[in-house]
């Protein structure tokens, strides 16, 4: 492709004419658009750098919101199984001893759990304080949730 000096012919033909042709003027016009249109390399590389960047990071979000769910509905199954768990120990007929620990299992839903129950002397002799707490079945540490009632046997 040949080269044109788009300087020289405009300078030729305004010494001709006192004035640039328009047709001279169109084709600077086509040369200075072509120079500036679409994007470099670098751009489209820095662009895209950007856009998985925020992917990474939205992806990231959605799983610490998936994990936070799963965590809250956990906590939600253990209160809800210490809760039956006390309900139970108010219909039993035998008081319980101060100082026992049980540990029952308390299933909920596809969850499995285990209540572990200590009963201590209160106050009154007719009532028993009540401690439960839930773990999940393979784990002992961390406590699911705890719920301290009192318990009688008054009718």
């Amino acid at each position: 492709m040949r080269r044109v000096d788009v300087q020289a012919i405009t300078s030729t033909r305004r010494r001709a004419h006192g004035r640039a042709p328009r047709a001279t003027t169109c084709l600077r016009n086509r040369l200075r658009q072509r120079a500036q249109a679409g994007f470099t390399l670098i751009e489209v590389l820095v662009a895209l750098a950007i856009v998985a960047i925020a992917l990474a990071a939205a992806l990231r979000a959605t799983g610490v919101l998936a994990q936070n769910n799963r965590g809250l509905r956990d906590r939600t199954l253990a209160t809800l199984s210490a809760e039956n768990t006390a309900a139970q120990l108010r219909l039993d007929t035998a008081m319980p001893d101060p100082g026992s620990v049980r540990t029952v299992p308390c299933d909920q839903g596809k969850l499995a759990m285990r209540c572990t129950v200590e009963f201590r002397k209160s106050v009154n002799n007719n009532f028993r304080q009540v401690e439960i707490r839930v773990y999940a079945a393979n784990d002992d540490i961390a406590t699911l949730a705890t719920l301290s009632t009192l318990v009688t046997r008054l009718p």
